[in-house]
């Protein structure tokens, strides 16, 4: 798992913000739901919250070589988006953030879609986003 100096909520608000700011609020929930959803079948991806977010490998804005890295290992975040993802955060530790990706435990940017493959073999249970820019969410359960 990475280090970072965060507690819970703030790796989780900092993994949404992140991960999905472009999608608004809506996108930052959906992904919110597919942390939440791996945190309640832990496997390799991580056991909870925090150690889901933190996965290697797992939400690229917290892989060393990825662009947004030293922005949200800062000490704050000054971004109206940010505090949109805060409150997600909020929600979601509190078990009060509805599931609206139909219990999605994947995602993926639809830049990224082909290179998956995961619409060959899966329906998406939510797609969000404006053209060009949507997130596909599918449950692939592939925890163990």
């Amino acid at each position: 798992m990475i280090d970072v100096p965060f507690d819970t909520q703030g790796v989780l608000a900092r993994t949404l913000w992140a991960e999905a700011r472009s999608q608004g609020g809506e996108g930052m929930h959906a992904v919110a739901n597919v942390i939440l959803n791996r945190a309640a079948q832990p496997g390799w991806w991580g056991r909870d919250i925090r150690s889901v977010c933190l996965a290697p490998k797992q939400f690229s804005c917290w892989n060393e070589n990825d662009p947004q890295a030293k922005v949200i290992r800062a000490e704050s975040i000054s971004d109206r988006s940010y505090e949109i993802a805060s409150t997600i955060a909020d929600m979601a530790i509190g078990g009060v953030l509805p599931d609206i990706t139909g219990g999605a435990d994947h995602y993926v940017a639809e830049y990224a879609l082909d290179a998956t493959h995961w619409d060959d073999r899966h329906t998406a249970t939510f797609v969000c986003g404006k053209p060009r820019t949507r997130h596909y969410f599918f449950r692939l359960g592939l925890a163990g």
